[in-house]
């Protein structure tokens, strides 16, 4: 990461005034799609073993998958999760992961430098999915493999029967076809980092020609090209261009990726993190639409934003050179803090605000590897401080997102120069009439916003919660105290005359509910 000059976070802070937000259900974005609420299970570090399967936990049931991540995955309220990579999947051999588990080979694996074993793959994903509630976003290995073993697996997968791969699924215990309808075409092929990186030229040519064939195999599917690993890619923007040029017709999604890094301590900037994230967006969507008119596209493509979060990535180094090839090791376990709440709340607004060109999006990773549920093995699981935006933000965020346009001050930052200071998006649930409001206040001192809901009449304030890092910039949720950081309740406000005013604490993430009369 480039080095910044860290602004004070007290500092440099323009005066205060009210900040005021207008929402109105003629304003609309799109949908907020429940693929929005992705989660990412790869074969890295203690995600897969110890973390959603260890046989012979105490709480595991009998096939080794863990009945409190379970809990915890469906309290999240995670829509898809994308599996099995990640970077593992470039050098991943699916056939390795099915068959009974005695006979799995032992591998290498060269992206996170372990020893896979094997005794968790295809059908024990599938089986997990299915318990857990959510949809599977399979992966294929276009690193060092192309386009008969993305066609193989699919086939395996997908089809009913009476072929040599599709009866081998059934012979394995999966009578019925899985039915995956979301495919990742390969992982972070422009990175040096990766097994089988590629040219943008030598991707999107690959790319195309399996998209072609697995769309031959099962027309009903979805599938993503692979996108810059980052914004910070020396190819970035170009590699999406020519990858679409090759791709466009044949996807329905472009990836992007991205990880904010909060380990040089200059909090102004972190929090302004969904500012990046936003300009990210904007950018990919404008790459996409000029591959559209240059081919005479009508069809928009969406993004799928399917490795999210924050992550002290300059401690991955460090895990991956003091070891050697064992068998899932504690990597990036990264403990989670009140600011970093706010920062995983904020990104998610971005998110929302941007519904109608983000279809997908996958918060990396569930569990242990920068996730927001921790475990420990043979002991408890439990939440970091990171999952309850996420969790109140799934649960809420039903219905149209609404566009908004806040007034607010500014304040400096190193990374992106001049920031607001508030960032909110809203979601109108025509079923019910409920109206969530999400903002955050990313500044040092107290925030006054005035909010008009006169387009909304009759709403009634339900509910104000709040993460508010202020006093405990901090804090964690550990396993001696899980519960330091949560969401806590402000008083709700009263409105008058379709307008209302709220105090949102220094440096805090919130949801504010309004439903209609009873």
């Amino acid at each position: 990461m480039t080095a910044v000059t860290p602004v004070r976070y007290e500092e440099r802070w323009h005066p205060v005034r009210n900040a005021q937000l207008t929402i109105d259900p003629a304003f609309t974005v799109g949908p907020a799609d429940r693929r929005l609420f992705g989660s990412f299970v790869e074969h890295m570090g203690r995600c897969v073993y110890g973390g959603i399967y260890e046989p012979g936990h105490p709480n595991a049931d009998p096939r080794g998958y863990r009945r409190d991540v379970l809990e915890l995955t469906r309290e999240l309220g995670v829509s898809v999760v994308r599996y099995p990579g990640g970077n593992f999947v470039s050098g991943y051999r699916w056939e390795d992961g099915v068959g009974p588990v005695g006979d799995r080979p032992r591998r290498l694996d060269l992206a996170w430098k372990t020893v896979e074993t094997n005794a968790f793959g295809l059908h024990e994903f599938m089986t997990w999915a299915d318990e857990a509630g959510v949809e599977p976003m399979m992966a294929v290995n276009l690193g060092t493999r192309g386009v008969q073993e993305a066609c193989d697996l699919l086939e395996y997968t997908n089809h009913p029967a009476g072929t040599q791969l599709s009866d081998l699924r059934r012979k394995n215990g999966a009578e019925d076809p899985y039915g995956v309808r979301l495919w990742c075409l390969g992982n972070e092929l422009d990175g040096p980092w990766q097994v089988g990186h590629k040219t943008a030229d030598e991707y999107g040519r690959l790319a195309a020609e399996t998209a072609r064939a697995m769309k031959l195999i099962d027309p009903s599917i979805s599938l993503v090209a692979c996108g810059s690993s980052n914004r910070r890619m020396p190819t970035f923007a170009s590699w999406e261009a020519t990858v679409l040029e090759h791709t466009y017709e044949h996807v329905d999604y472009i990836s992007a990726h991205t990880y904010y890094d909060p380990s040089d301590g200059d909090r102004a900037s972190i929090l302004a993190s969904a500012v990046d994230l936003d300009n990210f967006i904007r950018e990919v969507v404008a790459t996409a639409d000029h591959v559209a008119a240059k081919q005479r596209q009508r069809r928009k493509l969406r993004i799928s934003f399917d490795e999210w979060n924050v992550w002290y990535e300059s401690r991955l180094q460090s895990d991956l050179d003091r070891r050697g090839w064992v068998e899932a090791p504690a990597l990036i376990e990264d403990d989670y803090t009140a600011v970093d709440a706010v920062v995983v709340g904020d990104l998610l607004i971005t998110l929302l605000r941007h519904a109608d060109r983000v279809g997908v999006a996958c918060q990396a990773q569930l569990a242990n590897v920068i996730a927001p549920i921790r475990t420990r093995n043979g002991g408890p699981a439990w939440r970091q401080s990171i999952f309850h935006p996420f969790a109140l933000t799934a649960r809420h965020a039903r219905g149209t997102v609404l566009r908004t346009e806040p007034v607010s001050p500014t304040y400096d930052t190193a990374r992106y120069g001049e920031v607001p200071v508030l960032d909110t998006v809203a979601v109108h649930d025509e079923e019910t009439g409920e109206l969530a409001v999400f903002a955050v206040n990313r500044g040092p001192n107290d925030l006054p916003v005035d909010l008009d809901l006169r387009g909304f009449p009759g709403l009634r304030p339900v509910e104000h919660l709040t993460i508010a890092a202020g006093a405990d910039p901090a804090g964690t949720n550990t396993e001696a105290d899980p519960e330091r950081i949560m969401p806590r309740p402000l008083t709700t406000p009263t409105i008058d005359g379709g307008r209302c005013s709220v105090r949102l604490p220094a440096c805090s993430w919130h949801l504010l509910r309004f439903a209609p009369q009873p």
